[in-house]
């Protein structure tokens, strides 16, 4: 199983980035992937998750309405589009996924957590700069 992210860098205030992630090793259309921050002295952060279907999506407080993520079954690949990025935005990004319950891993939650993803890519840095 593999997890490829790309797309990281450095923007300026209000600039956007789209993240990928392409997984092969698992069958794409029985898992959920997500997408976690970690900036520094800060605890790992779930910002958004989509399912199998891609019709079911969370995301974060702290991302909602600027974020966006999506999949493409025929590429094996999510993307998370990231639009107005702020400072507070800068972190290593890292997608993860699971063969999981939405219910379980999700909605009764209300929140996604590191733990409950098994399989991890490498991470990449997202700088936003002022």
């Amino acid at each position: 199983v593999q997890l490829v992210e790309s797309g990281g860098g450095m923007v300026e205030i209000g600039g956007s980035l789209t993240l990928s992630c392409q997984v092969s090793g698992l069958d794409f259309d029985d898992i959920i992937v997500g997408w976690f921050r970690q900036a520094p002295g800060k605890e790992r952060e779930g910002v958004s998750a989509i399912d199998w279907s891609g019709y079911r999506i969370y995301y974060s407080n702290s991302v909602k309405g600027r974020f966006t993520i999506s999949r493409n079954s025929a590429k094996a690949t999510v993307y998370l589009r990231m639009l107005n990025l702020q400072p507070e935005d800068t972190a290593i990004y890292d997608c993860a996924a699971g063969e999981l319950s939405w219910k379980t891993t999700v909605e009764d939650r209300g929140m996604i957590v590191p733990s409950e993803f098994r399989y991890w890519g490498q991470g990449t840095q997202v700088s936003v700069s002022s």
